[in-house]
């Protein structure tokens, strides 16, 4: 995760190995470093979770198989290139 510099309520994240940029507003100012394990819902983080919790969400998610594997699909298709 890194906090962009010119808009603070925005982090560039890894979503299952895709960037995004995430809107960290809702959390608390400066909560948030490089490494932590975040939950994020339509482009929003919602709240910092341990790895365990990170890690049995993704367990669920790939459970579901190919719906999962088709929002990653469409999530890398849509991804904004860096300059």
């Amino acid at each position: 995760m890194e906090v962009l510099s010119d808009r603070p309520d925005l982090a560039m994240v890894d979503v299952s190995g895709v960037k995004r940029a995430i809107n960290i507003g809702l959390l608390e100012h400066g909560s948030v470093v490089p490494g932590d394990w975040i939950l994020i819902h339509v482009g929003f983080a919602l709240s910092k979770i341990d790895e365990m919790e990170a890690k049995a969400a993704l367990d669920f998610l790939e459970s579901i198989g190919q719906a999962y594997e088709d929002e990653i699909a469409a999530l890398r298709d849509s991804m904004i290139e860096e300059e």
